[in-house]
């Protein structure tokens, strides 16, 4: 995967959780708005005082549910990526982020992370791709849709193209490319290049298939149009948790949204892609 700047990649740094759960990396946090909205029992009363010292971590208060063992459990998500459960003591005084498990060895809180966070979390994800400035690669009713973050200069984002080419002319994928221009000074210019052609779909096939002769021509220019429109990707990107190019999307069977940083590798190329 390639990495953009410094000054962009800095953004994507999130206090570690210390030592308050083992959860997995956290992302740049979205807009508030990208949050599930609080229930009713979030709203209810005055929220333990303790849970203002996690919110600087990034933990971020959904709901409030049941917890076993005189515990109260609120369902949130860290760095508006990741949903997480916190579990405040009876005394107050304390919070454990991560999972509680039952003598069965059922995660206590799975079932309403699922209903309460992800679910609200992936739906709006998604919303916010279908409604962003991409490029479509492949038969328009393909059952399964990829987004990816590319950039025009990107050597990983055309191996990716390379290999979903059996899924893509198959009509089984259908890739949308959500331009950036990070990677090198005429990154920009080629992906205007490609949003402004007349068939945007066929520049982009332009690129990838002239990519090891440098590619598609950079624009002398950049229109506004264009130029908001990349810069809106560019901070897309970094919303969903990417530091580079390709940062790939795609929902698993249940519906929710997966990532992947970087070109996928062995069989996790059919679990982005779907059977073959």
């Amino acid at each position: 995967m390639l990495s953009i700047s410094p000054r962009i990649a800095h953004t994507l740094m999130l206090p570690a959780m210390l030592a308050l759960a083992a959860c997995s990396q956290a992302q740049t946090p979205p807009g508030k708005d990208a949050a599930a909205p609080a229930t009713a029992a979030a709203r209810k009363g005055e929220l333990p005082a303790v849970l203002k010292g996690i919110e600087k971590h990034g933990f971020e208060v959904v709901s409030e549910f049941d917890a076993p063992g005189g515990l109260r459990g609120f369902a949130g998500m860290v760095g508006g990526q990741q949903p997480a459960a916190a579990y405040v003591t009876a005394d107050g005084k304390h919070v454990l982020v991560g999972s509680l498990f039952d003598a069965e060895g059922n995660e206590v809180a799975a079932e309403t992370l699922e209903k309460l966070v992800a679910a609200p979390m992936s739906a709006k994800m998604w919303s916010k791709l279908e409604a962003s400035a991409w490029v479509r690669d492949g038969k328009a009713d393909a059952p399964r849709v990829v987004y990816t973050f590319s950039d025009a200069n990107c050597p990983y984002c055309h191996k990716f193209w390379e290999a979903a080419r059996p899924w893509v002319d198959a009509g089984k994928v259908q890739l949308r490319h959500i331009m950036v221009g990070v990677i090198r000074e005429d990154s920009p210019a080629k992906a205007a290049a490609i949003m402004a052609a007349r068939d945007p779909s066929a520049a982009l096939l332009e690129n990838e298939h002239q990519f090891d002769r440098g590619g598609i021509k950079p624009l002398p220019s950049i229109s506004r149009d264009i130029a908001a429109k990349l810069d809106a990707n560019q901070v897309l990107m970094v919303e969903m948790g990417f530091q580079g190019t390709p940062g790939i999307l795609f929902q698993d069977a249940q519906g929710q949204v997966q990532r992947r940083a970087g070109l996928p590798q062995g069989n996790d190329l059919q679990a982005v892609l779907g059977p073959r």
